[in-house]
């Protein structure tokens, strides 16, 4: 039996897996006013302005958010009730590679 392996300089040797992915991560809360109690179920939507993408979560029963997103400018949007939103001051988000934004808290007051 006769083995052979050829080394081509064109070609990696190991393989170097995956790149690692780009982006950062948007988190926030979401509370009433007063008292602050927390919002469960409400549609978080980071839209990227430049390219009209969407990323969207929903918030979770201590009313806590997440979205990956790759690096970009953002608008965070909240769903209150039917068609109604509630956009995060100031309209953009910047997010570079590895950027954890936790600024992103939404305070709703009910009327």
């Amino acid at each position: 039996m006769l083995v052979s392996a050829a080394c081509h300089a064109d070609r990696p040797i190991i393989d170097p897996g995956p790149k690692p992915s780009v982006g950062g991560t948007i988190a926030g809360i979401v509370t009433t006013a007063n008292p602050a109690v927390a919002v469960p179920g409400r549609k978080v939507t980071a839209t990227e302005i430049n390219k009209g993408s969407h990323y969207e979560t929903t918030t979770a029963t201590n009313g806590g958010y997440t979205i990956k997103v790759p690096e970009g400018t953002y608008r965070i949007e909240i769903e209150l009730r039917g068609s109604e939103t509630l956009t995060k001051k100031p309209d953009q988000t910047r997010v570079n590679n590895g950027d954890i934004d936790s600024g992103r808290d939404f305070v709703i007051t009910v009327k």
